[in-house]
């Protein structure tokens, strides 16, 4: 499995629309072009191997399900993880001769994808560094009331950025992927400790990225009875990964229809000039 130069730029040009203002917003580029579940997608079709892909960026989504970045700050680069890393796991998984679907292909993947995620960052932070002059170019124009200027400051500008901070990294580290991987099969092999380390460490990361996100969507006890609940029926059901999205999607809508019926419950008692009392709302939510 190779990567040629027309596949490394199409990953480099995706890579620049994961995190691009003219994409539609976070939206559309962050929360859906940057996501290792669907960069995996895009990973596998360009690459002409999508159910590689998807696995390989269902695991990596696992570990940076709850990334949020708080006032810029940010511990991993998801858009590096999405289209550096995934690609560069699946020229891993060829190589060594792995299945994405077992255990040790997981670990792998998850494996490469922090240590990207680690090394976007210094990407992330030069391409936030470098709008700082388009920002300042923004607010003169504001101040000329140039306000059409800012099209081209929000729209047109970014790019420079992301093309030296994303697009080039993204292609030239693609590009060099399989000599690195292959240089890393020889030097590292499967039986060795730094591999057997490898794949120890890689199979924890999961846990970090589902705990994460327990904690910012678990306020009481019996928030965990969702959470267990889908654990326990993807055990005994044997359900794979679309069909349990599927059974989430249910449950969160029943979810969402209940907390509208209560609020517009409450709404319409406190329109009557009655009283609402919460403890009920708290019951119907338990």
């Amino acid at each position: 499995m190779t990567i040629s130069w027309i596949q490394a730029v199409i990953l480099g040009i995706f890579a620049c629309l994961a995190s691009m203002p003219g994409m539609g917003g976070s939206a559309i580029g962050n929360y859906t072009l940057g996501r290792p579940l669907v960069a995996g997608l895009v990973c596998g079709i360009v690459l002409g191997n999508i159910p590689v892909g998807i696995m390989v960026g269902a695991a990596m989504q696992l570990v940076y399900i709850a990334l949020v970045t708080p006032g810029g700050t940010v511990s991993a680069d998801v858009r590096a993880v999405s289209y550096i890393g995934i690609p560069l796991a699946m020229l891993a998984l060829n190589s060594y001769g792995l299945d994405p679907a077992s255990a040790k292909g997981v670990s792998l993947a998850t494996s490469f994808g922090a240590m990207v995620g680690t090394l976007g960052t210094v990407l992330f932070y030069g391409t936030a560094t470098i709008n700082l002059v388009w920002q300042h170019i923004g607010w003169q124009a504001v101040e000329k009331g140039d306000f059409k200027k800012l099209y081209l400051v929000d729209m047109g500008l970014p790019w420079i950025s992301h093309i030296i901070c994303s697009f080039i990294p993204t292609v030239i580290m693609c590009k060099l992927g399989v000599p690195v991987v292959e240089t890393i099969k020889t030097t590292l092999p499967m039986d060795g400790i730094p591999m057997m380390t490898l794949f120890t460490v890689g199979s924890m990361l999961p846990c970090v990225g589902i705990a994460i996100l327990l904690k910012q969507v678990v306020n009481k006890a019996s928030d965990f009875i969702p959470f267990f609940f889908g654990f326990t029926l993807a055990a005994s059901m044997g359900l794979n990964l679309v069909s349990v999205t599927v059974v989430a999607g249910m449950f969160a809508i029943l979810q969402y229809n209940l907390k509208m019926t209560g609020i517009k419950a409450k709404e319409a008692a406190l329109a009557s000039g009655g009283s609402f009392d919460d403890d009920d709302d708290d019951e119907e939510d338990i």
